[in-house]
């Protein structure tokens, strides 16, 4: 099994290019997930990292990862109040008008027996935050940055939806599923502030899936 990218490594942290298609914690039915990985990222380091946070298993770049019990805590902390600057692309599956803003929803869970549990805009749910920009359009289809300010469950992908107008491409719970084989949201870059030391800073480059829909990012994008 190769090694997962690793975009940024020190002492307390390591931050990898998650892989799109590879979830977080061991699927039920049996499968390959980042714990197959973890022995592989000790690095020399008598203990596993543990992910900080989460990302969908659709969704491939930074994920920030522990080297010890109290470097965890602090970067918990860290995501807990807001102190994590994180950069998202996403291609949705239609136009927006404006060039920039921000979308502001209270989210609440909701579960079916059919179509199982999603996210959805209302009044009494928690609230989030999202400020995003337009970077490119073609054929139909948006690049958006989103920076999100909170860390809601499924918050990009129902901002999108609620917020913009328009599902993420590929999402098959926000969306139809079509267009991508996957829901197309990237983790770009994330940067942790630390007291006394240098703050984390990564970035993990653009997939090929998203040039082969015919999106790049530009000089100063992200």
């Amino acid at each position: 099994m190769s090694l997962l990218p690793i975009v940024y490594e020190d002492g307390e942290a390591i931050v990898i290019d998650k892989p799109a298609g590879l979830p977080i914690d061991p699927p039920r039915n049996g499968g390959t997930s980042l714990a197959n990985y973890l022995e592989s990222l000790k690095l020399g380091f008598q203990r596993p990292p543990t992910a900080v946070h989460r990302l969908d298993t659709d969704t491939s770049g930074c994920l920030l990862m522990a080297r010890n019990p109290k470097a965890l805590k602090r970067f918990a902390k860290a995501f807990e109040e807001r102190q994590v600057e994180k950069v998202y692309v996403g291609i949705l599956a239609g136009t927006v008008a404006e060039d920039e803003g921000e979308i502001a929803l209270s989210l609440s869970k909701v579960s079916t027996k059919e179509a199982g549990w999603r996210m959805i805009a209302a009044r009494k749910g928690k609230p989030s935050l999202t400020r995003w920009r337009k970077l490119a359009e073609q054929d139909g289809q948006t690049l958006i940055e989103f920076r999100p300010e909170t860390g809601r469950t499924h918050q990009i992908r129902i901002h999108a939806l609620a917020g913009l107008g328009a599902p993420l491409l590929g999402d098959p719970v926000y969306g139809n599923g079509k267009g991508a084989p996957r829901t197309m949201l990237h983790a770009l870059s994330l940067k942790v502030e630390r007291e006394g030391k240098p703050a984390i800073e990564a970035h993990a480059p653009l997939p090929a899936d998203f040039a082969r829909l015919g999106f790049a990012l530009r000089e100063g994008d992200g």
